[in-house]
């Protein structure tokens, strides 16, 4: 992986930690729209770790591939990725 390894390992432990404190609110029966946006601050971390992942994959191994003058299998990866992302 080329993305900056300690940034990324930094929002998933930042989300584990959110997700391990929803469980906790739904083990005790809190507020649903409480639950909700707990839900949705750990949905926003996740896609900063996935966006800074897909850029440092841009970044590097797509440039690669295109300079080696062999993008085809790159750029069908990235759009396999992208109907992934719009199911």
């Amino acid at each position: 992986m080329k993305a900056d390894r300690e940034q990324v390992l930094r929002l998933l432990k930042t989300a584990r930690g959110q997700m391990d404190g929803i469980l906790k609110m739904v083990e005790e029966d809190r507020y649903c729209l409480d639950v909700s946006n707990q839900l949705m601050a750990t949905q926003s971390i996740l896609k900063k770790a996935n966006r800074q992942v897909l850029r440092a994959h841009m970044d590097c191994c797509v440039r690669q591939a295109m300079e080696s003058g062999d993008p085809d299998g790159k750029l069908d990866e990235l759009s396999a990725l992208l109907d992934k992302l719009t199911d």
